[in-house]
């Protein structure tokens, strides 16, 4: 009996916009994020991710400074007024409408982000996804830090992280489905026994084309 699963990337797949940067705008219009240049510099760092360039400890770095001393507590009501007022409004209606039909056939979703954990669940759970894997920062006195805790859910980590859920998982899967736009998930785009390339970027669109991975368009 067929039992898939269908496992998504986030950013720039699930959503016309990459999530991670909807939060760091938010954090400074908030007056959160003060450091001049906050954000300038988050599209340096993401202009090498699109290359697949980037490295992760140095993006954590960044990316958490303004919440250094902020309690988790305050970080999750800040996420959930970030959901509601940048990015929900970007879900694809393409993404919105498979995911209310893969829950209705009940059908395991799976989303793996490169963000952090506490943006990817809070994001999961609101646009009805079943799990939600992001990267894990380890804590101090009931705040994040910017030190990635167990295997990052980045490039090859995808598939560690995915290929330790489906073993401790007491479901067998008949196929994994995979969705994303970046060329740093081709990994688990050749670990998946179906691969989708939504929007693609120049790297991924022309790797997809070799493959013969089946390409999407989806806009809002």
């Amino acid at each position: 009996m067929s039992n898939p699963l269908y496992v998504f990337d986030m950013d720039e797949t699930l959503f016309d916009a990459d999530c991670a940067m909807l939060w760091n705008e938010f954090l400074v219009e908030k007056g959160i994020a003060t450091e001049s240049g906050f954000l300038e510099e988050d599209k340096r760092l993401m202009d090498l991710y699109a290359q697949g360039k980037m490295e992760m400890e140095e993006y954590l770095t960044f990316s958490m400074s303004p919440l250094s001393g902020v309690s988790k507590e305050t970080v999750s009501l800040l996420v959930e007024q970030c959901i509601d007022e940048k990015i929900l409004p970007r879900l694809f209606p393409q993404a919105a409408t498979l995911i209310e039909q893969l829950k209705r056939d009940k059908i395991q979703t799976v989303i793996i982000s490169a963000s952090v954990s506490f943006l990817v669940s809070a994001i999961g759970k609101r646009i009805g996804i079943d799990e939600a894997m992001g990267i894990d920062l380890a804590e101090q006195g009931g705040c994040y830090t910017a030190r990635i805790d167990g295997i990052p859910t980045y490039r090859e980590g995808k598939v560690a992280r995915l290929e330790q859920w489906l073993i401790e998982s007491t479901t067998q899967y008949s196929e994994v489905h995979f969705y994303t736009d970046s060329i740093n998930d081709r990994p688990l785009c050749e670990f998946a026994d179906y691969a989708y390339l939504v929007n693609p970027c120049p790297l991924l669109k022309a790797l997809g084309d070799k493959k013969d991975w089946q390409q999407l368009h989806w806009s809002l």
